[in-house]
């Protein structure tokens, strides 16, 4: 494998001793973005065809799927990409191509949107990026049609499907990506157990909203299964395997995915709280209203008096709770400390996993890429 020497391109100097600031375009997101959503729009134009043909009836429900992948930041196949390019011996002739590998990792967005459906439908979210949450534009469906029963279980089991049927696809785009048997063959446990890991934190998110896996420990074991590992860690070995790395790229990737991830998802769970709903597209009420019960919540718990925990109690979770009520939550947020603890620790995993970039053995150009991404998915307003 032929790698160069990290070298690490900056647009602001830090204080001694503090990483620098990396410049995004280093990122190359443009492009990566405009290949990925190429690739998405091609491969579901062909499954609305394909579902069309079958019965006109089922033409929403491609709809939606294309609507929920259409949108996003890209993240995961930039993670995966870049990973990729990383360990990739370009001197290889048997080096997958660049236009292939882009087609095979787009396919985690169709992941995503899977796991994105069935969490609004668990968190029985209103919105999502700006629009109707998938179970709630099935209902209105429902009842603009006026069909028999109830539009809320309807719009509930549609979405169900449409989340199914994004993981599906999901497959069928990494196989006809046009990445080789071999490379496939590398990429499919990765792809296995990411699949299963965010399955299975999807169900320790529900058990936890239900009372189990308590306190600061419960939130970030949530937040490793359901968002960390394939946010990051995952994508960044699946470019890996694409690469034809060995098992101590998987350990980097580790080494710098986990820490990454989950300051992504602290991020997040900021944002879900205290973001601008004009850039985030969601209510800053609606983690509060749906009862999310993350690293923010656990610590606001953790350091406030019996008064603030029953402030918590009223109104976390309840529907009905007013807009004086759920300020009374953010400041309490503030004055615990909690909100001050959960920046302290994105910074300080962020901090782990950029320094687990500058010391691994990276393509130059992934190593800068990696770094701006690390940054940008740890301050990003939206």
């Amino acid at each position: 494998m032929t790698v160069g020497t990290q070298q690490r391109e900056t647009t602001v100097d830090g204080p001694p001793g503090e990483l620098a600031v990396p410049t995004l375009a280093a990122a190359d997101l443009d492009r990566l973005r405009t290949s990925v959503e190429a690739a998405l729009g091609s491969f579901l134009t062909e499954q609305r065809a394909t579902l069309a043909g079958m019965a006109d009836e089922l033409v929403p429900v491609a709809d939606e799927v294309a609507a929920v992948a259409g949108a996003g930041k890209r993240l995961r196949p930039a993670f995966a990409y870049w990973g990729w390019r990383g360990f990739v011996d370009h001197d290889d002739p048997a080096a997958e191509p660049d236009d292939a590998v882009l087609r095979a990792v787009a396919a985690l967005e169709l992941v995503h949107s899977s796991a994105l459906v069935h969490d609004d439908v668990m968190d029985a979210a209103d919105t999502r990026r700006g629009r109707p949450a998938t179970h709630v534009g099935f209902a209105g469906r429902h009842g603009g049609a006026q069909l028999d029963g109830d539009a809320d279980t309807f719009g509930v089991g549609a979405a169900i499907l449409v989340g199914d049927l994004a993981l599906v696809w999901s497959d069928e785009l990494l196989r006809c990506s046009g990445i080789s048997p071999e490379a496939l063959a590398r990429a499919r446990p990765v792809w296995d157990t990411m699949r299963t890991e965010v399955t299975a934190g999807q169900y320790l998110d529900l058990l936890r909203a239900a009372g189990g896996l308590p306190g600061p420990a419960g939130a970030l074991k949530v937040a490793r299964y359901k968002s960390a590992g394939y946010t990051v860690q995952r994508p960044l070995q699946l470019g890996a395997a694409l690469a034809s790395a060995g098992p101590d790229a998987l350990e980097v990737c580790t080494a710098i995915g986990l820490p990454l991830g989950e300051a992504f998802q602290l991020r997040d769970d900021v944002l879900g709280v205290f973001g601008n709903p004009a850039v985030t597209g969601k209510s800053a009420d609606d983690d509060l209203r749906e009862g999310k019960r993350t690293l923010l919540v656990a610590l606001t718990e953790e350091g406030t008096d019996d008064a603030g925990r029953a402030l918590l109690a009223d109104a976390l979770g309840n529907s009905a709770a007013s807009a004086d009520e759920l300020d009374g939550v953010r400041s309490l947020m503030t004055r615990s400390g909690a909100l001050d603890r959960v920046e302290e620790r994105i910074a300080e995993q962020t901090r782990r996993a950029r320094e687990a970039i500058a010391a691994a053995a990276l393509a130059a150009d992934a190593g800068r890429a990696l770094d701006a991404l690390a940054v940008a998915a740890t301050t990003r307003a939206a």
